[in-house]
């Protein structure tokens, strides 16, 4: 079998085993389709070395790839090579010498609570779409949840008894995360009131688009747009940004980090970490503005 067909193999294991998401799965196929494109038809993988690899980093790096990129294709390759050593399909991995390229730590920012504020309580509650929406992003800052998430949660995932939402996350991975009444309340009134009806598997589908189908997450980052811009909050604004303002405010407000790693479904509580400066910030400027000898 030749090197993009050992690909196919091993993107299908990840797509079986590890579940991972179609936006995952076609990075990786991306990634590694390079690799193969570079080799040439016949390539195969027991034949790939460092140099291979190599050259075709340093190719990307010159066409413009940042050390980012660089980075998330060398952990692809590496993956492969590590998938096929474990099948005994080759006996190097043409990886194992290679360096990943630095990162510079990029912290998240965050909006102020204010500005959160202003954006989720934009929509107009009385009107049949302004209900959706504004359920919708209270849910979306309430829980922290990626975008993703938020537009595939069922009506069942809301257990209003326990005040929790069963969220299923990346890498199939189930959380239950806490939500409060304010949220919950507007999810209430949207369900009893202004939801449209749908049909087949649409029908289970927490929120729905105005012909009855599940929102699609282009969707949902235009109508956090719109309602940014609406509500005069001129810091950039997207999904994720209300997930990392979600983390931050809660650190700041004096949260555990464990239970925040939790609520945000990361694996890695060093993933979690990085809001931990952000939330400093906010120390420093309390000091600064409170302390007599701050300045």
């Amino acid at each position: 079998m030749d090197l993009a067909g050992r690909i196919d193999t091993y993107l299908d294991h990840l797509r079986v085993e590890r579940a991972l998401s179609k936006n995952t799965l076609e990075a990786y196929a991306r990634d590694l389709n390079q690799l193969a494109s570079r080799l040439g038809e016949d390539a195969r993988a027991e034949d790939v070395t460092e140099g291979d690899v190599a050259a075709l980093l340093t190719a990307n790096a010159r066409r413009g790839f940042g050390a980012r990129s660089s980075a998330r294709q060398l952990s692809a390759i590496r993956g492969l090579f590590r998938f096929l050593m474990r099948e005994k399909i080759v006996a190097v991995d043409p990886t194992a010498l290679l360096d990943r390229p630095r990162l510079g730590r990029r912290l998240p920012r965050a909006l102020s609570q204010d500005d959160v504020m202003r954006i989720v309580d934009k929509p107009n509650a009385a009107t049949r779409r302004g209900a959706r929406d504004r359920a919708m992003l209270h849910l979306l800052y309430a829980c922290g949840l990626r975008v993703s998430e938020l537009c595939a949660l069922k009506i069942a995932d809301v257990d209003r008894e326990r005040g929790v939402v069963s969220v299923r996350g990346k890498g199939d991975k189930r959380r239950l995360v806490p939500v409060g009444e304010v949220a919950l309340d507007l999810v209430d009134a949207y369900l009893e009131k202004t939801r449209v009806n749908a049909k087949g598997a649409a029908a289970l589908t927490l929120f729905l688009s105005p012909s009855g189908k599940p929102l699609t997450r282009q969707a949902m980052w235009k109508i956090i747009k719109r309602y940014a811009r609406a509500a005069g909050v001129v810091a950039p604004v997207s999904p994720h940004k209300m997930r990392h303002s979600f983390a931050t405010h809660l650190l700041q407000g004096g949260a555990d980090l464990r239970a925040v790693q939790a609520m945000l479904g990361h694996a890695d509580l060093g993933t979690t970490e990085i809001y931990t400066h952000v939330a400093q910030d906010h120390v420093h400027a309390a000091h600064r503005r409170s302390h007599p000898r701050a300045k």
